[in-house]
């Protein structure tokens, strides 16, 4: 299993970033979507606002999205809140 998720600094502004999760649902069909407020961190004030990810099944399901992943990532960009992109392989 693959993981992307990505960590931004402060919440988006939800109606836009209702959009973009439409948009990451439409464009990259291969992966399971998770999104939501981080409200807590053991340390104290968590460094992260909002997270979001995708999970794909496998590594080959991840490739298959790249272009998905793309326009979606470029969209996020244009929300204009500062974001943190991660890969990680599940076991």
């Amino acid at each position: 299993m693959v993981r992307v998720f990505v960590l931004y600094s402060e919440a988006p502004p939800e109606g836009q970033y209702a959009k973009h999760v439409e948009l990451s649902r439409r464009e990259v069909p291969q992966a399971t979507i998770r999104h939501g407020r981080i409200f807590g961190s053991p340390t104290g004030e968590p460094e992260y606002a909002y997270y979001f990810e995708y999970e794909f099944s496998d590594r080959e399901a991840f490739k298959s999205a790249n272009e998905g992943l793309m326009e979606a990532a470029a969209d996020a960009q244009e929300i204009g809140v500062p974001f943190k992109v991660f890969f990680a392989e599940v076991s």
